[in-house]
């Protein structure tokens, strides 16, 4: 109910976004810098560094403040935050907000897809959105990318034929609820 932590901690979450937004420009700078020396001649390798910023550059002048509200967490963080405003006004009890925590806590699938194990380290596709077992998944990227073809997302019905170990992020909210429920 106090708005000025709300406001504090939308904050933060949108320096976070800006973070991951640099990071991903950045990564994608370089991408597309060790592909177009790929394609170029040995003898032709420009200055790496600079082709690198050059790229970096054009990209960020892409950039604009509505990406960092599009950002998968901050979106997250804004769905829960209107979530606990809505019990909040709507004076649900206590009680009730546990019990409902609870029921939800029950009806979630900790389970990986690809071990049907329960899972200890989940990491979400921020593609696609499911959770895997860190240790699984990347498994499967190695193998495969040994093999040169790519990893179709192992949750049944997903269309995302593309998985990449960058894709991935650790899931720590489910983290919590799975180490939550197993003390329990």
């Amino acid at each position: 109910d106090d708005e000025e932590d709300v406001s504090s901690m939308e904050k933060v979450m949108l320096e976070y976004a800006a973070m991951d937004r640099d990071l991903n420009n950045y990564i994608r700078a370089l991408e597309e810098t060790v592909n177009q020396v790929k394609r170029e001649k040995p003898e032709n390798i420009p200055d790496l560094e600079n082709l690198v910023q050059e790229k970096l550059t054009a990209i960020e002048s892409k950039n604009s403040d509505s990406d960092l509200q599009r950002n998968e967490k901050y979106m997250y963080f804004m769905d829960q935050l209107k979530e606990m405003k809505k019990q909040y006004n709507g004076n649900e009890t206590i009680e009730q907000i546990d019990e409902d925590i609870a029921v939800t806590r029950s009806q979630m699938n900790f389970i990986c897809p690809i071990t049907q194990m329960e899972m200890r380290r989940p990491v979400r596709n921020k593609v696609c959105g499911h959770v895997y077992e860190e240790e699984a998944i990347l498994e499967i990227i190695q193998s495969r990318k040994q093999k040169k073809k790519k990893v179709r997302c192992p949750k049944m019905g997903c269309s995302h034929v593309d998985v990449k170990g960058s894709d991935l992020v650790p899931d720590e909210a489910l983290k919590r609820v799975i180490d939550s429920q197993n003390k329990q």
